[in-house]
């Protein structure tokens, strides 16, 4: 099966040589004349389907949220150790059950309003309200009443009174915030530091649903009308082309945020933005890169890839027939070549994925490694199922869904191959824009289709909660309800071991029942300008613009001297309008000499 690597490497070379080619084009798209280049620019793989941090999801949207939104708390950058965000400080009492935070008085809204606990509490109203259809409100379930007031059901299934006078968060006074669980729950303070957490503007909110009944959502995401807490705002959207986010002078640490402009790209094509990138038009790029590449960039300071708490996968709609039937998917699954996908395609140090949840990157959670590939044991379940052997059933048609990107496209190639050699069966392919990629899955009008998952808190449950009877991010159809219960057993249990064990079953079920085939681990895969300080590889890969600032060359000098000595030293785009201040002092100054 191997020998399908030298025409990938043959297609990529080809690739290579053509980027210059597009150059024109690139370039074009980002040097206007009449629009400056932003202190930083980095490319986000797509259009932003939404501004509003309640309703969008994605790993592009997660992006942008950090720049334009601050939670409660926030993360160190460099391990991810949570901080005070627009929260200074918090306490905690009766067990671990109440936890009062206590936020900063300078905290502004980007038009000047006070922020007030008051507007934490309406805007986890608005999370929890059905009508706002957001993705991760069950993840607030551990807070009393939230379950009962999002969904409509008790923890045992009953029928309960949807009552926000019984959620337990309440703003106690105009700085504080008070929030009560249902049991003490040992991740709560780092879920107060994800991204769609956040408060939003209620005044500007209920202005454009008055003014605009039905278009309100469309007109309150606009840059003049949409109010952030963050170290940014919008100052132009220009869809299929970028963000242009400004410095928001009213943040409570606006002296310490270096960059005054950041333009977010939204190239969806690979080269294309390496195009960018290589010319100095882009200072970071994140994205899965072609092998043939790879081998050149490891030897490069700018390049820095890193183990990422991610999961590649494809989703199969359970609810179609065949696909209805478990044994079907497991045959599947089997005749997947994941140490070839990975070695051949990818060539990034990404691994084959044995489980859902990325196997030793947990602690010392192990999942059951069930993932597997084995074309015999593949036909003999397809066999069972009566569709491979002589007297088989027709299977129709396959349909793999996939967003646009150079290396879904191979995947998908070698995965469909694989499919027709071992089973003989017909499977098509299909490209689509992101936009229509994810509505199709959530409104499950698909065979399979291509997806991602990765981990909102370094936590198991992070990745097994999305699999539960009804989640907004199960879009299977899957459902199990022993799954269920260990799943919500695994996120009661504070005992490490126990807990564990409960998730280990859990996961066990999901990859015996196969509503999903995972294909391989991530690692991060980060082209950025050496010169940006502020920026440090993690496991979620997660990055906070308000850190960022161009070190000065004694500085990139030092962290030079620290790299290994088979990387080159590339010449690094120097930083634009001479940023390279980190502390507040020096920014301020930067910024005077600036005027």
């Amino acid at each position: 099966m191997k020998s399908t690597g030298g025409p990938l490497r043959a297609r990529w070379v080809a690739a290579w040589v053509l980027l210059l080619g597009a150059l024109g084009s690139a370039l074009a798209m980002v040097r206007s004349p009449v629009r400056p280049r932003a202190d930083f620019v980095f490319n986000n793989g797509g259009e932003v389907m939404s501004l509003d941090p309640h309703t969008a999801a994605g790993v592009p949207e997660a992006r942008v949220a950090r720049a334009l939104f601050e939670p409660l708390m926030t993360k160190e950058p460099k391990n991810l150790q949570v901080v005070g965000g627009t929260a200074s400080s918090y306490d905690g009492e009766e067990g671990g059950r109440l936890y009062r935070f206590h936020l900063r008085p300078e905290a502004r809204w980007s038009n000047g309003d006070p922020l007030t606990a008051a507007d934490f509490a309406w805007s986890f109203h608005r999370i929890l309200d059905p009508e706002t259809a957001c993705e991760n409100a069950y993840l607030l379930y551990c807070i009393v009443g939230a379950r009962e007031f999002h969904s409509g059901l008790t923890e045992d299934g009953a029928p309960a009174e949807r009552d926000w006078e019984q959620v337990g968060i309440e703003a106690t006074d105009e700085h504080t915030l008070e929030i009560r669980l249902v049991r003490p729950n040992p991740q709560f303070i780092e879920l107060m530091a994800f991204h769609a957490f956040v408060p939003v503007h209620r005044e500007s909110i209920l202005a454009m649903r008055k003014r605009y009944p039905s278009t309100w959502r469309r007109e309150w995401m606009r840059p003049q009308n949409l109010v952030t807490n963050g170290p940014f705002k919008v100052a132009e959207r220009r869809i299929g082309d970028r963000l242009r986010l400004v410095r928001n002078p009213f943040y409570w640490d606006a002296d310490n945020v270096a960059f005054r402009t950041i333009d977010v790209l939204s190239v969806e094509r690979f080269s294309t933005a390496l195009n960018l990138y290589l010319t100095g038009d882009i200072d970071w790029l994140d994205g899965s890169i072609p092998p043939t590449l790879v081998k050149e960039l490891q030897t490069r300071e700018d390049f820095q890839p890193a183990p990422y708490l991610g999961t590649y996968f494809y989703r199969i709609n359970t609810t179609q027939p065949p696909f209805d039937d478990p044994r079907v998917r497991t045959a599947l699954s089997y005749a997947v070549d994941r140490a070839t996908i990975c070695d051949d395609i990818l060539g990034a140090g990404q691994t084959p994925s044995v489980s859902f949840v990325p196997r030793g990157r947990l602690g010392g959670y192990h999942s059951p490694a069930l993932v597997r590939f084995d074309s015999d044991l593949a036909r003999e379940r397809m066999t069972e199922a009566g569709y491979y052997g002589p007297d088989s059933k027709p299977f129709p048609p396959i349909e793999i869904h996939y967003n646009q990107s150079e290396s879904h496209r191979d995947i998908a190639e070698f995965i469909a191959e694989g499919w027709r050699r071992t089973f003989g069966f017909t499977v098509r392919l299909r490209s689509q824009e992101r936009k229509i990629h994810l509505d199709r899955q959530k409104n499950l009008d698909y065979n399979i289709s291509r997806s991602s998952w990765i981990a909102d808190t370094a936590q198991i449950g992070s990745f097994l909660d999305i699999w539960v009877t009804g989640g907004e991010n199960n879009r299977t159809g899957w459902s199990n309800e022993q799954y269920d219960e260990l799943v919500r057993m695994g996120s009661q249990e504070l005992g490490t071991r126990r807990r564990n064990d409960y998730y280990q079953e859990a996961e066990r079920i999901l990859l015996q029942e196969a509503p999903v085939i995972p294909i391989y681990d991530y690692v991060s895969q980060n082209l950025v300008n050496p010169r940006l300080g502020g920026f440090h590889g993690n496991l979620l890969n997660e990055h906070f613009p308000k850190d960022w600032y161009w070190k000065d060359q004694r500085e990139l000098n030092q962290d030079r001297q620290q790299l290994s000595p088979y990387r080159k030293k590339v010449k690094a785009p120097g930083p634009q309008n001479g940023l390279y201040s980190k502390t507040a002092q020096a920014a301020r100054a930067a910024r005077k000499t600036e005027q």
